[in-house]
């Protein structure tokens, strides 16, 4: 088995940059559990490629810290349309969500279609988008996602109180004077950084997978919200280091993809052993109980 490609700097950056977007998206991903609103992450991924397109269909620029700021700006405005679509009318949450990642990601291949047919779209590779392409993550952009995964942190420590007693009880948060609806947005625009950080390792289609995955297989492991945040950003960071590793060593295999089958590999894998909680652990005594019921 060959492994030289370790040594190799490339193989190490991005590795350093997926498992710093695993990390942050577990972290993350926790709180949009907590509240159930995973699928309101993938509304918001997939609302994000308009905002890459149109960027680059009104600036010719493939900068980017602009595309990706396109692709924020399109996400916040998805999450906005499904907050007004469940305050104004009586359409429940997953139907909202539903028409508006549809609505969203089909005016973003239209766009992308249309953006295709310029001399300069091949130079631009917006199609990097749908599923990522970690491999052209460059030093300058891992220190970026360096940097604002340490904002993305430093904010959730900061606000570590306002935001546990939002997410299990936002009643009680109004209750005793908590500004919800600016922690809401803020928590929201949280969310909204951190998949734009992974657009372009993991694209469009599959970040909510390294937002929901290592959240989902934190939760079988513990009950308390500290532990679930460690351990999701854990998972997370784990699976990004193990889809770099995977795609290099089997090679000609996309590392975007392979991340988000890690992620989902430990959600199964937890979701089956984890003590107490995994199906494994309460098919025993069920077991048992069959058992002691056919001998009497």
């Amino acid at each position: 088995m060959d492994f030289a490609f370790l040594t190799d700097s490339t193989f190490r950056l991005v590795a350093m940059g997926s498992a710093l977007i695993g990390a942050v998206g577990g972290v993350v991903g926790t709180f949009a559990l907590i509240r159930r609103q995973s699928l309101l992450g993938d509304a918001m991924s997939h609302a994000a490629l308009p905002g890459i397109v149109l960027v680059f269909l009104l600036t010719g620029s493939r900068d980017l810290p602009l595309l990706l700021a396109g692709a924020s700006f399109s996400a916040w405005l998805g999450a906005l349309v499904v907050v007004l679509i469940l305050h104004r009318s009586r359409i429940r949450s997953d139907a909202a969500l539903g028409l508006v990642l549809s609505t969203f990601f089909g005016f973003g291949i239209v766009l992308l279609t249309v953006a295709q047919r310029r001399p300069t779209a091949a130079q631009a590779g917006l199609e990097r988008f749908l599923f990522g392409q970690a491999a052209m993550m460059l030093q300058r952009d891992v220190e970026g996602i360096a940097l604002a995964a340490a904002l993305i942190l430093f904010l959730i420590l900061l606000l570590w109180k306002e935001f546990k007693v939002l997410a299990f009880d936002p009643t009680f948060a109004a209750a005793i004077g908590l500004p919800v609806m600016i922690l809401d947005v803020l928590l929201t625009t949280l969310i909204v950084l951190a998949i734009a950080l992974g657009l372009q390792a993991v694209g469009v289609v599959l970040m909510s997978a390294v937002l929901v995955a290592p959240a989902a297989a934190a939760r079988q492991w513990t009950h308390r919200l500290e532990r679930m945040v460690i351990l999701a950003g854990g998972f997370g960071a784990l699976s990004g280091v193990l889809g770099t590793l995977l795609s290099s060593w089997i090679g000609r295999l996309p590392t975007g993809p392979m991340i988000a089958l890690c992620a989902s590999g430990i959600a199964l894998f937890s979701l089956g052993f984890a003590p107490q909680r995994g199906l494994v652990w309460a098919w025993k005594p069920l077991r048992r109980i069959r058992k002691t019921s056919s001998e009497s």
